[in-house]
């Protein structure tokens, strides 16, 4: 095999970041940011699958400037090299420009056999585009990975868990690949893979270096097909009860009332129960 290409994305601490409700989006200068827990664990199963083959992992990220450093931490982490996609008008994307432009990133940056990313973001959840890069790339997918099983010349065969069912699949390459926490455990750097990451550089590619992959009306607002009109955090809840020994009967009528406010039984006027 080539090149294995991952996908990472820099994130916001979600235990710390606050919400921006009048403008529908996440305040990411509340909080500190590191590497999409999932994402992690894309690099490391590629890193192994590189030990192994001999693979060169490139890494690829959107973001503004400062995710620069989510690529040299990934480099610290076993990756050969990276390449951040960054332009203002990139800024606002959805699911649908995100995976535009990344698709765009994947072909100008070279021939690959196999694309790895985490099976969604700590941010968005929503789990989409890594399926929709495969999809303007014109090759297959697998998604929720649990395990590469076998990787030769031409294929990686693979084992993907959706619900309760575990599925063993073959793919041929080129393939994208998105996977679970149970794909592998990520590595500590050492101190000398951060120093020699620090010194990296990071080439960082814009609109105009995409010319003939990507058309501006493709990317950031004016080619996200979903706008977030309101955010609603719910209020946390708090289990309740009670506790009913000696009347039988008042603890039923209040076990239906229950039932009837949570709609789980519906109760017509002039019928009894």
């Amino acid at each position: 095999m080539d090149r294995i290409v991952v996908l990472i994305k820099q994130v916001p601490d979600m235990e710390e970041v606050r919400f921006d409700r009048e403008r529908g989006v996440i305040d990411r200068n509340s909080a500190g940011t590191e590497i999409n827990p999932f994402d992690l664990n894309a690099l490391e199963a590629a890193v192994q699958i590189s030990e192994k083959t001999g693979a060169e992992v490139f890494v690829i990220s959107m973001g503004p400037p400062s995710a620069k450093e989510a690529i040299r931490e990934a480099i610290a982490r076993g990756a050969s090299d990276g390449v951040l996609l960054s332009d203002r008008k990139f800024g606002g994307a959805d699911v649908k420009a995100t995976a535009a432009t990344l698709a765009a990133g994947i072909r100008c940056t070279g021939p690959y056999s196999l694309i790895l990313a985490g099976m969604q973001t700590v941010d968005g959840d929503t789990g989409q585009v890594g399926p929709e890069i495969a999809e303007m790339l014109g090759i297959p997918h697998a998604g929720y990975a649990e395990s590469i099983d076998e990787v030769d010349e031409t294929s990686v065969t693979l084992t993907t868990r959706i619900w309760d069912g575990r599925y063993q699949k073959k793919l041929r390459f080129p393939v994208l690949v998105t996977v679970t926490k149970d794909i592998a455990s990520p590595r500590l750097p050492s101190l000398k893979s951060k120093m020699k990451a620090r010194k990296a550089e990071i080439p960082v590619i814009g609109l105009d270096d995409l010319d003939g992959y990507l058309k501006e009306e493709e990317t950031g607002l004016k080619g996200s097909a979903t706008r977030v009109r309101k955010i609603v955090i719910p209020e946390s809840a708090e289990r309740a009860g009670a506790v009913y020994r000696d009347d039988m009967p008042a603890a039923i009528d209040a076990l239906i009332e229950v039932l009837k406010d949570t709609k789980v039984l519906e109760v017509r006027q002039g019928e009894g129960i």
